[in-house]
């Protein structure tokens, strides 16, 4: 996949040779819809025995829930955007790492913008495929992103108000 930016111990880095194709032919490794990741399992892997050589991509009106089974077997969730408006897939990302304990790779894919990625790393994406047309070098500036978060995230689950010292100690 061309244009990607992951986050290596916290750090982003352009990836040049990332294998990962979302297609659903082909030799290289896979990344596919819920659907055909499943027809195209064996047994072993559906029922958590082996890992899959596919990645799976979660499209915006699957529930990440229906992924549960499957977690073990995964090497690589993809969620989708299919327009930068759309934000279901933040909840996606939230969900499967603070709920499902998903501790893989978890990759933004489709309409990904410099914008958007800030936000993505608080969701949990520590992955992201930036839409072709757009400058990497730039999209990198986009994660240096808010100097303060307020609310929580799931790099930070604790709200503000909570991280910094007690009222008394910061008059002083």
């Amino acid at each position: 996949m061309n244009n990607l930016i992951r986050l290596v111990e916290g750090q982003a880095c352009i990836v040049s040779d990332d294998p990962w194709q979302l297609d659903t032919e082909g030799d290289a490794p896979l990344i596919l819809p819920l659907t055909a990741w499943r027809e195209r399992q064996p047994a072993a892997v559906l029922q958590g025995r082996a890992m899959s050589a596919d990645g799976l991509l979660l499209q915006v009106d699957d529930e990440p829930e229906a992924l549960q089974p499957f977690l073990a077997s995964l090497p690589l969730i993809a969620i989708d955007f299919p327009s930068f408006r759309d934000g279901r897939g933040y909840s996606q990302a939230y969900l499967l790492r603070t709920r499902l304990g998903w501790c893989g790779e978890l990759r933004a894919v489709g309409d990904v913008l410099r914008d958007q990625l800030a936000h993505m790393r608080q969701c949990g994406f520590d992955a992201f495929a930036v839409r072709a047309d757009k400058s990497l070098e730039d999209a990198l500036k986009g994660l240096q992103g808010l100097s303060v978060l307020y609310g929580r995230s799931v790099i930070e689950p604790r709200p503000l108000f909570r991280r910094g010292r007690h009222k008394e100690e910061s008059r002083s």
